[in-house]
């Protein structure tokens, strides 16, 4: 059959970038009393990143822990963990470190550890790192010093005014020149954090000028069907213990690679190919 100038030409996965797929294996307050396979120690994480990038993972967000398993800003800690990931992935994840307070630590604890460590990623949430306009002149000299040493940032929002208060503040100049990879957090202050796919679209009715490159994480059982939504427009997905600890049906997930495997088995089934650790370096670059 002879194509012609009428014929619609074909639709590929190609039309859409590749899907960026993190694991948050482990977060700031849950233990094995949560979930036995959740990842506490170095070696652990290693482990769990090994696995996670069988299942298709192009970046692991991850947490360290004090001797008595609490959340811990340290460099030292960063440092061992991070050595145990790469001689288990190589370079075939990105390793992403957190800055999160969880009610531990303040603002210039939060920028020190970056500083100390210069990782390859860090998610930095906005509401903690800039809380009010006196914080803003702090900031810019912490971000000018991020895009200086070309480490990936990930700027955590919250709710759709968290979107807008981004854009004011990149548009400012506060966070610096360059890309950045906002993740828009569905259902943190939700009853029992749980989300639902239509939690996304305040995000993106708030943002899709000032945040072309997104990222979304959700809580709870309908985790999958938000990052099936998310990936379906265009963004992109985080997935993990460190948000949900449930399987689509209820009952707990086997492990984090499980919920990796569900949100690439998602992404393959809408057409959309899946990002390289390098692909993942490339567009957030």
């Amino acid at each position: 059959m002879t194509k012609t100038a009428a014929d619609p030409a074909p639709v590929t996965a190609f039309d859409w970038p590749p899907l960026i797929v993190a694991n948050a294996p482990n977060g700031a307050t849950r233990t094995k009393a949560d979930h036995p396979a959740l990842p506490m120690s170095a070696a652990e994480l290693a482990r769990t990143a090994a696995e996670s990038l069988e299942a298709g993972a192009a970046l692991l967000h991850f947490h360290v822990r004090d001797a008595q398993g609490r959340h811990l800003l340290d460099a030292d800690a960063y440092r061992d963990a991070s050595a145990a990931i790469r001689a288990a992935v190589g370079d075939r994840l990105v390793l992403q470190i957190t800055s999160e307070a969880a009610g531990r630590y303040k603002p210039p604890e939060q920028m020190a550890v970056v500083r100390a460590v210069k990782p390859e990623a860090v998610s930095l949430a906005l509401r903690e790192i800039i809380p009010d306009a006196a914080a803003e002149m702090v900031a810019a000299d912490f971000f000018a010093f991020v895009r200086r040493e070309r480490i990936f940032t990930q700027i955590i929002l919250y709710s759709a005014d968290d979107v807008v208060r981004y854009g004011t503040l990149k548009a400012r100049g506060v966070l610096g020149e360059g890309q950045d990879f906002p993740l828009f957090v569905l259902g943190r202050y939700t009853a029992g954090q749980v989300s639902q796919p239509t939690d996304l679209l305040p995000f993106l009715a708030a943002g899709m000028e000032t945040a072309p490159l997104w990222s979304m994480c959700a809580f709870g059982p309908k985790e999958n069907a938000c990052a099936t939504v998310a990936a379906g427009l265009g963004g992109h997905v985080r997935v993990g213990f460190e948000n949900n600890l449930f399987a689509p049906d209820g009952f707990l997930a086997p492990t984090n690679a499980a919920q990796v495997q569900r949100a690439c088995d998602a992404a393959r089934a809408l057409g959309r190919p899946l990002a390289s650790a390098d692909m993942a370096r490339m567009l957030m670059a």
